[in-house]
């Protein structure tokens, strides 16, 4: 340690008396300003061809060198060939300190787009040489070089069995505590991103322990962003100390710093709902001017967290509206997108979505379109030219539909059903037995649910298109499915049961959780006789059901209801319309012969008292049974 001091000290001096005036009170000044850029500087190189702005934090800082930039320095920064920085090692020049180093973050930069080339440097022995001269230096690289060479010789493909390799390694291991958080950030990201081997992951681990441990020592947004976008997620306890700090220095962030942090949230899944909040107060507060791509993010980020915020809804779609004349049409298809994961309908953006696709008919894309309308039918969204914008859906699918990914077939076909405009040769293309006899028994969760889509638009052919001749899907496949009644039983559920109990005074009164062959369950069925009195559901015919278990026609006049309550997820945000999927439940059951008796959440909420339920219910079947006698 003593003679490295001695080696700096000695350059330090070397170099203020080669520069030094006659003048000694000049030259002390020379020497101390020397002395201060030294001791206050970190490592420089030229600029990184990585990208990421991990690489513009580290590049920021000024270059640490214990001289004035000479040839060398100019010549390194210039070189465009490879063989230009391998004639530097035989050459005159004298190469010192850092010159080797970032001779090898040039070579990385220059063959990054060039990889055939890196296995002919790796064995040229001009390159084995300056491999061996950075070996016997690394003490002497500093700390913002030593964090981009290690960078750049993973980039370069060394052997893991590579001592020079190895010996840079445990170069940043020795150094870890001295590092700049922002060094430690990107020395993380290059073990994660350009290394898999073992030697390389265990450095990694290291790494994401310091940066721990050290969270606090960020202070700045930038640095802050940037870490949760590069490394956060390498780390669940680093994320939750990043959003933590987030937390803490969220006033400070601009929009393309909010923007950043809510995308990597978006990526990662994380629904942090402190954090979402912070952001959404700042974004609603604040005269940001946002950007077309930021709105795009911004709409993008709360719609795949499903995270509602009334005021920032608003403001992302009403600047939006703004912008529509300039969005293309993939913009478009992603806005839409975004705005139906969040469940906010905006008819006027919507309108213009529509109007989108007809002005630009013969430009749209089966993919866009495809987006727009499952957008459409999950919000239960009509436009107002609906049957210029349907002939148009109709006339871009019907070549293109066959040849479409089956589970997206199946999902278009599906929104169409949803919106009441499919048509019988679609039905026909997704119920075939050639086609649909690929989910039938699967056990993946996504074909079990494209299935149950299939149920539905099995359940439309039957229900709404009495023209419709087949073919459908077989008796055995329409049989309820064990997971159909596997759910997780809610408050609201567990209280209409109990409530409805009470009321039937008789358990063979009424079913509960009946499965259906149309893909839907009802949460109650009772069936009254013409004087409005209970009759035991189970001794009567049921075709509603894929294994019906009665044998007594139902009596003159009975009538059947089927009890549907809806919870709060099954609106769209902040209204009492219900999403596409199931208005489209509610439609089949009434087609099936149903009366509905509807309980919604927000009116049961309302209800304290178990009197109050049970005259809410006996008034809501009265209702019912009134509005099917005055048709």
């Amino acid at each position: 340690m003593a003679a490295h001091l001695v080696k700096r000290c000695t350059c330090l001096l070397r170099e203020a008396a080669r520069q030094a005036p006659a003048m000694a009170p000049v030259g002390r000044l020379r020497l101390a300003r020397v002395a201060h850029k030294t001791l206050t500087s970190s490592a420089t190189s030229p600029i990184s061809h990585f990208p990421g702005s991990l690489v513009e934090l580290v590049e920021k800082e000024q270059a640490f060198t214990p001289y004035i930039e000479n040839q060398v320095d100019h010549l390194i920064k210039k070189a465009t060939r490879p063989e230009e920085l391998l004639e530097l090692l035989g050459g005159s020049h004298h190469l010192e300190n850092n010159h080797v180093a970032l001779v090898l973050i040039r070579l990385s930069h220059l063959l990054s787009e060039k990889p055939e080339d890196k296995a002919l440097l790796i064995q040229d022995a001009r390159f084995q040489q300056l491999l061996c001269v950075l070996s016997s230096q690394i003490t002497s690289v500093w700390h913002g070089t030593l964090s981009r060479l290690l960078r750049s010789l993973y980039a370069l493909g060394l052997p893991r069995t590579s001592k020079e390799l190895q010996s840079v390694e445990q170069e940043v291991r020795w150094r870890m505590r001295k590092l700049k958080y922002k060094h430690l950030a990107f020395l993380a990201d290059s073990c994660a991103t350009l290394s898999q081997e073992q030697h390389s992951q265990e450095l990694l681990t290291e790494l994401l322990m310091h940066l721990e441990r050290r969270w606090t020592e960020i202070e700045d947004g930038r640095t802050l962003v940037t870490v949760m976008m590069k490394v956060g997620h390498l780390s669940e306890p680093l994320m939750n100390r990043l959003e933590d700090k987030c937390l803490e220095l969220v006033e400070q962030f601009g929009p393309d710093e909010l923007r950043k942090v809510l995308v990597t949230l978006a990526a990662q899944s994380r629904r942090s709902v402190p954090l979402l909040r912070a952001i959404s107060y700042h974004l609603v507060q604040k005269p940001f001017s946002l950007t077309k791509s930021v709105l795009l993010d911004l709409a993008y980020a709360y719609g795949k967290l499903g995270f509602h915020q009334t005021q920032v809804s608003q403001r992302l779609a009403a600047d939006l509206l703004s912008l529509m004349p300039s969005l293309t049409s993939g913009e478009v298809a992603r806005c839409a997108k975004s705005f139906a994961l969040l469940k906010w309908l905006n008819l006027p953006l919507y309108e213009a979505f529509a109007q989108h696709v007809l002005n630009r008919a013969q430009d749209i894309t089966v993919p866009h379109l495809c987006s727009i309308l499952l957008a459409f039918a999950r919000l239960n969204f009509h436009p107002d030219q609906e049957d210029q914008f349907f002939s148009l859906v109709h006339e871009k699918l019907g070549s293109e539909l066959p040849g479409l990914e089956p589970a997206l077939q199946v999902d278009l076909v599906w929104a169409l059903c949803v919106l009441q405009q499919a048509r019988e040769a679609e039905l026909q293309a997704v119920l075939h037995p050639e086609f649909h006899i690929q989910f039938l028994g699967s056990q993946s969760q996504k074909d079990q649910n494209t299935f149950q889509k299939l149920l539905h638009v099995h359940a439309t052919a039957l229900l709404e298109h009495p023209e419709y001749s087949g073919p459908l899907l077989p008796a055995s496949a329409v049989a309820p499915w064990p997971s159909a009644l596997d759910r997780k039983v809610t408050p609201l559920q567990k209280e209409l049961q109990e409530t409805l109990k009470g009321l039937l005074g008789s358990a063979d009164r009424g079913s509960f959780e009946v499965a259906t062959q149309y893909g839907w369950v009802l949460d109650a069925e009772v069936l009254l006789d013409s004087d409005g009195q209970f009759l035991p559901v189970r001794d009567f015919v049921a075709p509603h059901l894929a294994q019906p278990t009665g044998s007594q026609p139902p009596p003159a006049g009975a009538k059947r209801l089927a009890f549907l309550r809806w919870e709060f997820p099954n609106f769209n945000s902040r209204s009492k319309d219900l999403l596409g999927r199931f208005v489209l439940a509610r439609r089949h059951i009434l087609a099936a012969g149903f009366l509905i008796v509807d309980v919604p959440f927000y009116e049961w909420l309302e209800l304290k008292s178990e009197w109050q339920k049970g005259a809410y219910l006996k008034d809501k079947m009265r209702k019912a049974v009134a509005e099917e006698l005055a048709k």
